[in-house]
């Protein structure tokens, strides 16, 4: 093989692999960067959800609270008028 011939064959090599590169790169573009959108995309949704759930545990919290302080009151009223009722009787 002369000089010319392995510089040609050579030359064809690299456009193979030119090519190759090409698609590797239109792929990446193509493909895993959608790909990425999409997971990324669900990841905000996912995000959005949690804070849905989180404000619904903090009312779940207030309501609980709300609750308690209305038990203590009701107990507070049913000791007086039980009290009240000795006072009478």
């Amino acid at each position: 093989m002369t000089d010319r011939e392995l510089l040609e064959a050579l030359y064809n090599d690299m456009q193979t692999l030119k090519q190759k590169v090409t698609g590797l790169e239109m792929m990446l573009e193509n493909e895993t960067n959608h790909n990425i959108q999409l997971l990324a995309e669900n990841h905000m949704n996912l995000v959005d959800k949690l804070n849905q759930a989180i404000k619904v545990q903090d009312k779940s919290l207030l309501y609980e609270v709300q609750v308690s302080s209305l038990k203590m009151k009701v107990e507070r009223l049913e000791k007086e008028i039980a009290e009240i009722k000795s006072k009478i009787a």
